[in-house]
């Protein structure tokens, strides 16, 4: 397989992306991400296989308590268990510490598993969890230390 590059992406590219993950069941649109990364500091990290967008994170300033918050994130299935999340956490991370915040929130729901599971082994904690109607659908809140 080909070398994974991380760097800087649009959010053209997130949402073509994120129309192939199959657990989005409704990903957001262009008018979505444009509204919330609209003039605030924001992180749009692409992974890509031979300049192929295979995987996303975006994040963005959301509180003004030093935290950067990783809002979404999305890696094609024919790439996962390659290391490519981490290698987009890692970059996340990275950056974040460079513009001076000093932690790193996120959320995701309880059916989503490798994701919780992913955060656990990054070294995120939880810190809170929003009950849903469906306990697959509590809202996990995880928090990690930069």
């Amino acid at each position: 397989m080909a070398d994974i590059i991380i760097k800087p992406g649009s959010i053209e590219e997130v949402v073509r992306v994120s129309m192939q993950i199959p657990e989005f069941h409704e990903p957001y649109r262009h008018n979505e991400y444009q509204k919330r990364l609209h003039n605030i500091p924001h992180l749009i990290a692409m992974a890509y296989v031979e300049n192929k967008p295979i995987g996303f994170k975006v994040g963005y300033q959301k509180e003004h308590d030093g935290s950067f918050y990783s809002w979404m994130g999305g890696i094609l299935p024919d790439f996962r268990r390659m290391g490519v999340a981490r290698q987009l956490a890692d970059y996340q991370e990275a950056w974040a510490r460079e513009k001076g915040y000093t932690k790193v929130k996120m959320k995701t729901r309880n059916r989503l598993r490798p994701m919780l599971y992913f955060a656990l082994g990054n070294g995120f904690n939880i810190t809170k969890v929003d009950e849903a109607e469906s306990v697959a659908e509590n809202r996990i809140h995880l928090e990690k230390r930069l």
